[in-house]
């Protein structure tokens, strides 16, 4: 009786604070890339400076990492598991810190597109090993609390990127922004052979290679459709007829890893409520949140003429809202249940991005600033409960796989964000800025017509006749956005209606608490070697 009053002992590692430490430095060289490139994305469309990257192109280098990453993330949660995840992470290291430089020196987009999906297969093995070391080295009880500063590190990441890739473009050539990975990719291997246990699963399933096949050529088709449509229209069967293909292979993978006894997504997990209702809050709020980073970054630098240190300030007070609110999410959610604080962050995040319907020309710039922190605060209240629901619903030793399926999630939510509201953005800039272009050469025309970048660049070449072109393309551009503002705010309030109605509320103070002792008896299963 006196055994079964008693609270039980902590079974976090000993070393698990500085463990979450070096798993942080991890982190930031994964999320320093992205929003590194966000402010980058201007001077890699610059035929000058750059490598005279289209928009497609632009979407493409920010797509190709995170559908290799997405589709590779099942699979790498597996390996680790079974292989072992310091040596998983390790060698995710290693294989980020070779594609950022072939990145650095690429000579043409395609060059970079392909370099960076050699750079989401390392992030592919990085990602679902932070978390999942995250799961094993802590304690239940503390989990929530580690997990929010795990994302506090990616409000993080996202605070120092863009200053990060502003002085670097300032000072140096573009490709810098992905040589300045290398360093942090050093660090981070020689903290996590010194500090990191190794520890696997005892009961490892067998690869899905088919499974892992079959994802990563839906998500490429669907990501390519959407993509497609916004450049030629979704009329077209280079587009639609790539988007039926790409539902007949993602039916095609959900049957067959229902059928199979190891299958590198278990979709069975979706019938646990607030599981489905967390992937889907985690997919809607990156769909919107990505897409809105994408077209922000040209609104910055084009229509504002900000250059890259002062863009990549502007996106402080998002990052600023993460890196402050999360760690304290855990508590929120403690204090008045997922449900009320995951819905008000959703709502929050719907705010920030409505708020850009508003934006025109010449709105004073720290209201631009507001919308972002707005935004962060919202993510910030978000992304910690709903990471830590995915990672409860699986024991200890299978955190791999929870990890995997809450990162796979976020990835592919933000890509199809880039892709879907990228071709919103060129779909309503084609439309408005084409009379304007009528007088211009076919070659000339075709470029303007392309993307609000390519119209800058004809500006420069055509003399008087540039700044009305100028002029138009802001039009265009600022119109585009405000369609793109409609269609992220109405995905995040989608999340908001997920959240409120499946996820469970504040949970009764008479309740049971949530780690039994006959929990942590079978947390004590997984196999934990300090080597």
């Amino acid at each position: 009786m006196d055994a079964a009053t008693t609270a039980p002992a902590n079974t976090g590692h000993p070393r698990r604070w500085a463990i979450l430490g070096v798993l942080v430095i991890s982190l930031l060289v994964v999320v320093l890339d992205n929003t590194v490139l966000n402010v980058a994305m201007r001077t890699i469309a610059d035929p000058k400076h750059g490598l005279g990257a289209t928009q497609s192109e632009l979407e493409w280098a920010i797509n190709s990492y995170t559908l290799v990453f997405a589709g590779l993330l099942f699979t790498a949660g597996i390996l680790a598991d079974r292989l072992g995840r310091r040596i998983s992470l390790t060698v995710g290291l290693v294989l980020f810190g070779i594609a950022s430089l072939v990145s650095a020196y690429s000579d043409t987009p395609g060059q970079l597109i392909w370099a960076r999906a050699l750079m989401g297969l390392g992030a592919a093995a990085v990602m679902p090993s932070t978390l999942s070391i995250i799961a094993n080295v802590f304690d239940p009880r503390e989990r929530g609390k580690a997990i929010g500063v795990w994302a506090g590190a990616v409000g993080l990441g996202v605070a120092i990127g863009p200053i990060v890739g502003g002085l670097l473009l300032e000072h140096f050539w573009w490709g810098s922004v992905f040589l300045i990975n290398v360093p942090i990719v050093v660090v981070g291997v020689i903290l996590v052979s010194v500090l990191i246990p190794e520890s696997k699963d005892p009961r490892p399933g067998r690869i899905d290679f088919v499974g892992v096949l079959l994802s990563i050529i839906g998500l490429t088709l669907l990501t390519y459709g959407v993509i497609e449509g916004g450049e030629s229209g979704f009329g077209e069967l280079k587009s639609w007829g790539t988007l039926v293909a790409a539902v007949v292979v993602l039916a095609a993978f959900v049957i067959y890893e229902r059928r199979i006894e190891f299958p590198s997504l278990d979709v069975r997990l979706f019938a646990n409520r607030q599981f489905s209702a967390s992937t889907a809050m985690i997919g809607l709020v990156f769909f919107a949140a990505m897409g809105a980073m994408f077209t922000s970054a040209f609104y910055l630098q084009l229509v504002r003429g900000y250059g890259p240190l002062a863009s990549g300030a502007l996106f402080v007070p998002f990052a600023l809202g993460q890196l402050v609110f999360a760690p304290r999410s855990a508590a929120m959610v403690k204090r008045y249940g997922p449900k009320a604080v995951s819905t008000t962050g959703l709502l929050l995040v719907a705010l920030g991005l409505t708020g850009w319907i508003f934006i025109g020309t010449t709105t004073p710039i720290w209201v631009v600033g507001a919308l972002f922190f707005v935004m962060g605060v919202g993510m910030a209240n978000v992304m910690p409960p709903a990471t830590e629901a995915i990672m409860a619903a699986l024991p200890r030793e299978k955190a791999g796989v929870g990890s995997a399926v809450s990162n796979t999630i976020r990835q592919v939510g933000g890509a199809l964000g880039v892709a879907a509201l990228g071709a919103v953005i060129s779909s309503y800039y084609r439309s408005g800025v084409e009379d304007s272009t009528t007088g211009l050469p076919a070659a000339a025309k075709a470029v303007a017509d392309e993307s609000i970048s390519g119209a800058y660049g004809v500006a420069a070449n055509v003399g008087p006749a540039g700044q009305a072109l100028i002029q138009h393309a802001n039009d265009a551009f600022i119109t585009a956005m405000h369609y793109s503002a409609i269609g992220s705010a109405v995905f995040a309030v989608l999340g908001a209606a997920v959240a409120f109605v499946w996820l469970p509320g504040k949970r009764p103070a008479t309740a049971p608490a949530p780690t039994t002792a006959e929990s942590l008896a079978e947390e004590q299963g997984v196999e934990l070697v300090d080597v």
